[in-house]
């Protein structure tokens, strides 16, 4: 499971974190998010993010 970050605020998607603010749990891989899953920062679309 690899980090990843987005290119236009910086923030970070670990899927050892998930992501509370869109009921992502623990565990579930940057590849695996749906596609409607967005930065919860910035609001950027999954292929704005690359590895971190």
């Amino acid at each position: 499971m690899q980090k990843m970050g987005c290119t236009l605020c910086g923030y970070i998607y670990d899927p050892d974190l998930g992501d509370s603010e869109h009921d992502i749990v623990q565990g579930v891989d940057f590849e695996d998010l749906p596609e409607s899953w967005a930065c919860p920062e910035c609001g950027a679309e999954k292929d704005q993010f690359d590895l971190a």
